[in-house]
C-alpha cells in the first residue's frame, strides 16, 4: 500500500483551530503501517465524546464544536479517518473499503484510547462508520447522536441527490474539497475556512479516500459490507440506551433518514429530538452551537 502524508506546513495558520495534534500508528491491513491524528481535548477524567466527520470533509468541522464541549466539562476526541485531514492517505481508491475503515478507526481511537462510557455523535460517513464502532463495541457507549447520516443496508433505494454524488465523484474532473463543503453549506465559507478544507490534498494524489468515499456506500443488498450492517442493525434493533437523531431540514442527501432509527431503535423513545433549521448537509458548520448544545443535554439528560 503506498501512502502519501500530507506536510505539515499545509495546516500552519488554520482559522479557529489551535488544538494540539496527536497520532497513532495502526496496522494498514497489508502489512504496512498508517498514522492517524486525532484531536483530544478537555480533562481526562470528563464524559468522553467521539466526533467522527465524513466525506470530503477532516476534524476542522468541529472546530467551534470542541470548545463547547470542553466548556462543558467533557473530554473530546475527534479523528480524522483515513485518507482525511493530518491522518495518512493510501493512494489507491482500491486501498479503502467500507470495512476497513471501521477497522482503522477501532484500532485508532476504541483500542488505543480505550474509551468508554462514551457519547457518539457522527455525521454523513461520521455516522456510517461509528454506528458500526457502537455496534461492536456498545459496552463503551452511554449514548448515541445522529445527524445527517444512516446505516445503509441495500434494502432501500437512496436519495437522487446521493446517487447524483456518487456519479460526480466518479466521474468530474474537479474535485475541489473546499468549494464542495461551500456548497452542501447554507451560510458561505470564508476564503481561510475553504482553504483548510483544501489543505490536506495538496493534489489528486491526496484524493482517492474523498474520490471513492461515495461508492463504498451500500446500494445493493448483496453489497459485500450488507452482513456487516445487518449484524449492527441487530444491536440497533435492541438498543435501549439513549439514542438521539437532530437531522437538518435543508439537506437533499439525508432529509428523512431520522425516520428509519424512530422506528426501530428502542432508545429513541422518550429523546429530545430536533429538526436543526437552516442547516444543509454539513450541520457542524451552519449550525455549531445548536449540535454542541444538543450532545451536551443529551448528556445532562441521561445524568438525571
Amino acid at each position: 500500500m503506498q501512502v502519501v502524508r500530507t506536510p505539515n506546513e499545509r495546516f500552519e495558520a488554520l482559522p479557529d483551530f489551535p488544538f494540539e495534534p496527536h497520532y497513532v500508528e495502526i496496522d494498514d491491513g497489508e502489512g504496512g503501517r498508517l498514522r492517524v491524528h486525532y484531536v483530544d481535548e478537555g480533562p481526562l477524567n470528563g464524559q468522553t465524546v467521539l466526533l467522527l466527520h465524513g466525506e470530503p470533509s477532516w476534524c476542522f468541522l468541529y472546530r467551534r464544536i470542541i470548545p463547547q464541549l470542553v466548556d462543558g466539562g467533557c473530554r473530546v476526541i475527534a479523528p480524522d479517518l483515513v485518507g482525511f485531514g493530518k491522518s495518512d492517505k493510501p493512494t489507491e481508491k482500491s486501498d479503502y473499503t467500507y470495512n476497513r475503515h471501521v477497522s482503522w478507526m477501532q484500532a485508532a481511537i476504541i483500542d488505543h484510547l480505550d474509551i468508554s462510557d462514551a457519547t457518539f455523535f457522527g455525521q454523513d460517513w461520521g455516522g456510517l462508520i461509528g454506528l458500526r464502532l457502537v455496534a461492536e463495541n456498545p459496552s463503551r457507549f452511554a449514548r448515541v447522536v445522529v445527524s445527517n447520516t444512516g446505516l445503509p443496508t441495500g434494502d432501500h433505494p437512496l436519495t437522487e441527490a446521493f446517487m447524483a454524488w456518487q456519479h460526480y465523484s466518479k466521474t468530474s474532473p474537479d474535485f475541489e474539497i473546499g468549494r464542495l463543503i461551500n456548497a452542501a453549506t447554507v451560510r458561505e465559507l470564508l476564503a481561510d475556512e475553504i482553504a483548510a478544507y483544501d489543505a490536506p490534498f495538496p493534489d489528486d494524489s491526496y484524493k482517492a479516500g474523498a474520490r471513492i468515499f461515495p461508492s463504498l456506500v451500500p446500494t445493493a443488498p448483496d453489497d459485500p459490507t450488507v452482513s456487516a450492517n445487518r449484524a449492527a442493525w441487530e444491536i440497533f434493533d435492541r438498543w435501549e440506551k439513549p439514542f438521539l437523531c437532530c437531522f437538518s431540514d435543508r439537506d437533499p442527501v439525508t432529509r428523512g433518514g431520522d425516520r428509519i432509527f424512530f422506528s426501530r431503535v428502542p432508545g429513541t423513545a422518550g429523546q429530545t429530538h430536533e429538526t436543526i433549521e437552516n442547516a444543509h448537509h454539513f450541520v457542524q458548520e451552519d449550525s455549531p452551537n445548536d449540535v454542541a448544545r444538543i450532545i451536551l443535554e443529551a448528556i445532562a439528560q441521561d445524568s438525571r
